[in-house]
């Protein structure tokens, strides 16, 4: 009868989790993995360098029998009396409350004196061996204090969700590291720059943008400097579109234009952005997303130089001026490096927010990430070639995380511009620019 109870509580429990993961996770693997945590966490601390001596008073054991090497003894006892006497005694770290996520928990622990958030982010990988969990990763800092957060597996693995969001100018592409949807929000974090060799996941995070944002009132403009091959099927749903240099310094000085024009309402009815201004004069947004920017500034001989100099200076001055007048840009390309010139330099600085997929050469991750925290450069160099889509991200919380973007085909992101044709402004109505030849021809919008 015991065997046979036995049995049935295994089966029950195997069901449970197979069945109900979510639940069983809370109500029976939480529980014992804080027990684990909390009875081990000394140890643990121990062995990865993170606790500390202090002096305290103990009782020594002083009159203790010791026994003779050559036996012929009974034993030997020492003549000193127990007392209370001052010993080093090692403390871990303190730990809070662990709180249960989803895929793991996090807890917050208390840094001891002269600890810093970096002796976490060192141990961080020692941790998680030690608790057998995929990742454990320092993901707030405040005053004295960090929290950890531990994964159980890896949430990158299969991702699955929908791009749209339904709110103007956001963009679900995938999930992060922490099974949290990974949301690009324009109007938080305007202009992003996405760098990524070639099968990284660069043009699928590109197909899922633009299925995100077709169905929302807005202008997309692209810049396709590979003769067009990538942004010609989406076109459709784009208010214009350059394959060529002199195309895209064209386009970029009317939208320099536009964003004086726009200054100019803002300033005459007294707002600081047009988001200040009323409904009915709010001009559409625009979101330009940029392929393959060192073709922008490649420059074969010096008659070039004053074709590369206007592009980089109408593109800077609308990453500049851009988020106060809502003109957004995407910027996208495989290699990017201080040997492009200044402009890249200077561009880069604007762009906020950061993608970075796995790249052919170390100075692209440094472009990337290499002004933030030097963990995310490491862990975008680590990022192996047969998971195309994963990446590390940082944007609008201040902090980077592994994210990987959700498979968009180009038949769905096609599919979603004819869809979304009707939704086009032409670039005349958003710019006031006469130049029509730039807006491509759609023979299949209706």
């Amino acid at each position: 009868m015991v065997l046979g109870a036995l049995a049935a509580a295994a089966a029950g429990l195997w069901a449970w989790r197979r069945w109900h993961p979510a639940s069983f996770w809370y109500g029976i693997g939480f529980p014992m993995r804080a027990a684990l945590v909390y009875l081990t966490w000394r140890h643990v601390a121990s062995g990865c360098g993170l606790t500390r001596h202090r002096r305290r008073w103990r009782w020594s054991l002083d009159a203790v029998p010791v026994v003779g090497s050559a036996a012929r003894n009974a034993a030997t006892v020492v003549e000193h009396k127990r007392r209370m006497r001052r010993v080093d005694v090692e403390r871990a770290p303190r730990l809070g409350v662990l709180r249960p996520t989803r895929l793991g928990w996090r807890m917050r622990v208390r840094l001891h004196d002269g600890q810093v958030p970096a002796d976490y982010e060192r141990a961080a990988e020692g941790i998680a061996h030690a608790w057998r969990v995929h990742s454990v990763r320092v993901v707030d800092v405040g005053p004295g204090v960090v929290t950890l957060w531990a994964t159980m597996r890896d949430p990158l693995t299969e991702v699955t969700v929908t791009p749209e969001t339904g709110e103007l100018l956001t963009v679900r592409p995938g999930k992060l590291e922490n099974g949290a949807d990974w949301v690009i929000d324009f109007r938080t974090v305007p202009h992003w720059l996405i760098a990524g060799a070639t099968q990284s996941g660069k043009s699928n995070l590109a197909n899922v943008i633009i299925k995100g944002l077709a169905p929302q009132p807005l202008a997309l403009v692209g810049f396709d400097l590979k003769g067009g091959v990538e942004f010609t099927p989406y076109r459709p749903r784009l208010s214009a579109l350059a394959t060529t240099r002199a195309e895209c310094v064209a386009l970029l000085g009317d939208l320099v234009a536009e964003l004086e024009r726009r200054m100019a309402v803002c300033r005459e009815h007294g707002a600081r952005n047009v988001w200040g201004l009323p409904a009915d004069l709010r001009p559409v947004p625009v979101v330009l997303l940029v392929d393959e920017v060192a073709e922008l500034f490649l420059m074969a001989d010096k008659s070039e130089k004053d074709e590369v100099a206007k592009t980089a200076t109408a593109l800077l001055r609308v990453a500049q001026l851009g988020r106060a007048f809502a003109v957004y840009l995407i910027v996208c390309g495989q290699r990017i490096g201080s040997d492009l010139g200044p402009g890249v330099t200077a561009l880069r600085a604007q762009l906020s927010g950061r993608v970075c997929h796995r790249v052919n050469d170390p100075e692209t991750a440094t472009m990337t990430l290499g002004d933030m925290d030097p963990a995310a450069l490491d862990a975008a160099r680590a990022i192996p070639a047969e998971t195309p889509g994963v990446c590390v991200t940082a944007g609008q919380d201040g902090s980077w995380h592994r994210a990987r973007s959700v498979y968009v085909g180009e038949a769905g992101a096609e599919q979603a511009a004819r869809d979304h044709a009707h939704l086009t402004p032409a670039w005349a109505e958003v710019t006031g620019s006469s130049v029509a030849v730039l807006r491509p021809d759609v023979p299949d919008a209706a």
